[in-house]
């Protein structure tokens, strides 16, 4: 999910407030807190409710959770942000002017002018440049890039890319990278709306499985944005169509013939995006097979939220019926802004999805 984002003068008493308000909210046994804890505490990644519930929870587990729901690794570095700052730790200004590296940071600026040239020059005098990592906190992604995760201008930095990005990738391939570097860049080309616009998304594409990038590693987090042309082009370099993807396409046939096999994993992604997408028919298939309606999201799959949010936010009437009919809760909030799928519904203009949630949302006292 997001990271929620610091204020700009946050303050630490205020944090750890919070982290006293996560323990209360646990022992109230808040399905909101459970998702929350589920996806920032490392010892929870694969618990249920039940078992984070039945779990004793001190407060340096909350502070945990805190520091890394604000994009910090641990409450240590959460406090040294606060309490000494540095130039990286200007969460308000794009990424590449959060650089302190100079050799690093020269080579993203001659990355974003396209000077294929001048970067080739400065990649062959600094060697270990192109698998070189910095590290940026205070987000829920690129935190530990290379300069090859730069290409994909995602998170956007200026809303564009200079017309010869493929060959200034093609450069920091042939000075080096890791299979990691390559397969993180696919996966934030796929899913990058500038990549898109530009009408790069593609070539870049081709150019990094060309390199060895693995196609089925961007395919899921394309799907949960969207990026349909992306996915087919990633079909096309030998990605595998799993349930999550069927799903999100509504390829029913296809969802039929794998939901058999699928494992829980595969199940829970198939419920988020078949019900972000509407594809009705299959989650009703996955309804059938025992998929639970209440339950958050994937990590990667929008996790501050619920199928019966998703499909309210993209007004899809036919899956937020089946949905309710299925047993899902109207009352539930979201983890990050605290809104239940009517909100959402408003939120995105849905009025019609919106008319049909308020009278049952009010009947459960909110």
């Amino acid at each position: 999910m997001p990271v929620r984002p610091l204020p700009p003068n946050p303050n630490l008493d205020h944090l750890k407030h919070q982290a006293k308000d996560l323990l209360r909210a646990h022992a109230a046994r808040s399905p909101e807190v459970a998702q929350r804890i589920r996806e920032f505490h490392p010892r929870f990644h694969h618990s249920t409710d039940a078992e984070i519930f039945g779990s004793h929870l001190k407060l340096s587990d909350a502070q945990l959770t805190i520091a890394r729901e604000s994009g910090f690794d641990s409450w240590t570095r959460l406090k040294r942000h606060i309490e000494k700052p540095t130039l990286v730790d200007r969460l308000d200004l794009p990424h590449h002017e959060r650089i302190e590296d100079p050799v690093f940071r020269r080579a993203v600026d001659l990355l974003d002018a396209g000077n294929a040239t001048a970067l080739r020059a400065h990649l062959k005098q600094h060697p270990d440049l192109a698998q070189k990592r910095i590290l940026f906190e205070g987000g829920n992604y690129f935190r530990n890039p290379t300069l090859l995760e730069f290409v994909a201008e995602n998170p956007t930095r200026y809303g564009r890319l200079p017309n010869n990005i493929v060959e200034v990738t093609r450069v920091i391939l042939d000075a080096g990278t890791t299979q990691a570097a390559l397969d993180e860049a696919l996966m934030l080309a796929a899913s990058s709306a500038v990549t898109h616009k530009c009408g790069v998304q593609i070539p870049l594409i081709d150019l990094l499985c060309d390199y060895g990038a693995d196609p089925n590693a961007a395919m899921r987090t394309a799907a949960a944005y969207g990026e349909f042309v992306a996915v087919d082009a990633l079909i096309r370099r030998g990605a595998r169509i799993d349930l999550p993807i069927a799903a999100a396409l509504g390829r029913t046939e296809d969802a039929r013939r794998l939901l058999p096999t699928a494992d829980s994993e595969d199940r829970h992604w198939a419920s988020a995006l078949a019900s972000q997408f509407g594809s009705v028919e299959i989650v009703r298939m996955l309804l059938d097979a025992g998929e639970d309606p209440n339950r958050f999201n994937p990590v990667g799959g929008h996790s501050q939220s619920t199928p019966l949010h998703q499909a309210a936010l993209a007004g899809h009437l036919d899956v937020v019926r089946l949905l309710i009919e299925r047993g899902a809760r109207v009352d539930w909030k979201d983890t990050l802004w605290q809104g239940t799928p009517a909100d959402w519904a408003h939120y995105q203009g849905r009025s019609e999805v919106e008319a049909y949630l308020r009278p049952q949302q009010a009947t459960k006292g909110n």
